[in-house]
């Protein structure tokens, strides 16, 4: 089974396109929640993606009640600069999803409130407000991959 990235409302065509890119490299399936802040024709998006794309499992939502509806149940793990768990301190699953916010606000708060307990930061300097958006993939997805004994 693969591990699945979600991103919530991206609003950056390069940082999709890379992300798009890890996820192609590792057999990740990525999950887009609309809306997002850009077009998927988007020539930013489809650089950073590269020839890439034949190779990605890409599936689109409407809205996140529109992904829990079409999976209600799953290893689901939030990634949040308000985590109290660090990222390596789970244990991730041959189908965990792991969600990422938009580049502006991160995740929902009713989506971080409802799923406290499984909420996950990379540990960073406080004063600084994040990571950049396909890093931080790059950093969780490749723990997950490594606690896998990465099964590519």
């Amino acid at each position: 089974m693969p591990l699945h990235v979600v991103l919530v409302e991206p609003e950056i065509p390069q940082n999709t396109g890379n992300i798009s890119r890890t996820c192609a490299v590792t057999g990740s399936v990525l999950h887009l929640v609309k809306p997002l802040g850009f077009s998927l024709d988007d020539r930013y998006l489809k650089r950073a993606g590269l020839d890439y794309w034949h190779l990605l499992d890409i599936r689109y939502h409407e809205s996140v009640d529109d992904f829990f509806r079409e999976y209600p149940e799953g290893d689901f793990y939030f990634s949040t600069t308000k985590g109290q768990r660090v990222y390596t301190d789970v244990e991730y699953t041959n189908d965990s999803f792991i969600f990422f916010g938009k580049e502006t606000a991160g995740l929902p708060e009713a989506l971080l409130n409802k799923y406290q307990d499984r909420c996950v930061r990379i540990p960073m300097d406080r004063n600084a407000r994040s990571l950049n958006l396909s890093n931080s993939v790059a950093i969780v997805l490749y723990e997950a991959l490594r606690q896998l004994n990465f099964p590519l």
